[in-house]
């Protein structure tokens, strides 16, 4: 791929009676924002005409029945259902649940296929998508499923990135699902990825303490001497730059976070509740150890403000911005490592 080729955006609609539309909308209203990236949204022109409307968006749809037949400099819109759907702004509804999982997985099996070159996936109800034949947390765990990989939920922005090594686990039973085998899979996936994806060739990286102070020495838990410190001693002496476990309660609010190319959090709210406070509206949720890219905005369905015209687009245009980035990175990180004399040639 050279690098004024157009990156193709594959979006998946989300939650309809969410902000999902209202923020892909308006992330193109702006004919720059096709200079940089086809987008093709996977929905039905009918669907997507409703918001256009409801919106008084100027954006320009173009209908296709198959995302083959894309075109660059249009807003492509793939017809993945061709029913009527009601939409009701707010309310939680097991039907358009049904009608986010069918975008989702035309998205992603384009995706396998390379009709589209990332995914951006607007939020989904993860309560109302579930089903006999849908039974996952969330886009994450679907997609290491579809997709094959050891993914990771990687929170990115341009001064913070933090991966998790439990994500969407009960509180109750983080502890128990932080093994050896599991720390050592998350750092592995997260050095990898800041060195394919943020090109970053020897990244610097903080794991935060299970347990409040580190365990003060056993007072507060043992978890952090007896798995989490050995495991990062053993990965620090094979040559990594991991360093921990760090005390979360003061990590972030002395800046300590800025003297490392990523930190890895213990427990979804112990990373989460601070990246969303220091980048929240610019921050993007990155689904990192996968052979693909996926991104997503930091938030998710806002029904207290669906089709009020008041969503703020800002973290689905980071994501969108950094899926297109990601890709560019891979692309170079994979010509260099199939010939790394190219570079010291030059």
């Amino acid at each position: 791929m050279k690098k004024e080729e157009k990156v193709i955006v594959g979006i998946s609609i989300g939650d309809l009676n969410g902000i999902g539309p209202e923020i892909i909308i308006k992330s193109y209203e702006d004919p720059r924002s096709l200079e940089l990236n086809t987008p093709v949204i996977f929905a039905s022109g009918k669907t997507m005409q409703f918001f256009k409307n409801h919106y008084k968006s100027r954006i320009n749809l173009y209908n296709i029945d198959s995302a083959q037949k894309v075109v660059h400099g249009k807003i492509n819109v793939v017809n993945v259902w061709n029913e009527p759907v009601k939409i009701e702004f707010g309310k939680e509804d097991k039907k358009i649940g049904e009608f986010a999982i069918k975008s989702l997985e035309a998205a992603t099996s384009a995706l396998k296929e390379g009709t589209i070159d990332v995914l951006v996936t607007a939020p989904i109800n993860k309560h109302n998508i579930q089903s006999d034949n849908f039974n996952f947390p969330g886009h994450t765990n679907y997609l290491a499923e579809a997709l094959g990989g050891n993914s990771l939920m990687f929170m990115v922005s341009d001064g913070l990135r933090v991966g998790l090594l439990t994500d969407h686990v009960p509180l109750k039973d983080a502890a128990n699902h932080i093994t050896e085998e599991l720390i050592t899979e998350k750092i592995n996936t997260v050095i990898t990825s800041l060195q394919q994806d943020f090109a970053i060739r020897k990244p610097k990286v903080a794991v935060l303490a299970i347990n409040p102070h580190a365990g003060d020495n056993g007072v507060i838990g043992k978890e952090d001497d007896d798995i989490l410190r050995p495991t990062l001693e053993k990965i620090k002496s094979e040559g990594d730059l991991v360093y921990g476990p760090y005390s979360a309660d003061s990590f972030f609010g002395s800046n300590n976070y800025q003297k490392f190319d990523a930190v890895i959090a213990s427990y979804h709210d112990q990373g989460l509740i601070p990246f969303k406070t220091i980048t929240f509206g610019q921050g993007v949720n990155y689904t990192a150890g996968l052979d693909k890219v996926r991104t997503s905005p930091d938030h998710g369905t806002a029904y207290e403000i669906a089709g009020k015209g008041q969503a703020d687009e800002s973290s689905f245009k980071q994501a969108i911005f950094a899926a297109i980035q990601i890709f560019r990175n891979r692309v170079v990180y994979n010509q260099y490592s199939k010939n790394p004399l190219k570079k010291a040639t030059k």
